[in-house]
């Protein structure tokens, strides 16, 4: 099995609690990608970067209230994750 599919099917089995800990976790990740981004100025490049963290991290909370499919939730999760973390580390060490 993929690393993929086994982390999806651990947070399809324990879907409830998942879902809790990805708004908590996600929301914080992007509160400190949002916090890397405005550190280096409020130009148009970072609130372009700035409303991609946004609209990333709304999609999964947005995602988890409608209740839609797990594999959609656990997808948007993994998208909003890997931007904030991009995000993090182009305004740290690049720019």
């Amino acid at each position: 099995m993929t690393l993929y599919q086994t982390t999806f099917d651990i947070f399809n089995r324990n879907y409830m609690g998942s879902a809790a800990m990805a708004v908590i976790g996600q929301s914080c990740l992007g509160g400190a990608a949002a916090m890397y981004v405005l550190a280096n100025g409020t130009s148009i490049p970072q609130m372009i970067q700035l409303a991609i963290i946004v609209l990333t991290c709304i999609f999964v909370n947005t995602s988890i209230l409608a209740q839609m499919k797990h594999k959609v939730v656990f997808n948007l999760l993994l998208l909003s994750s890997i931007l904030s973390v991009v995000f993090i580390l182009l305004n740290t060490l690049i720019l």
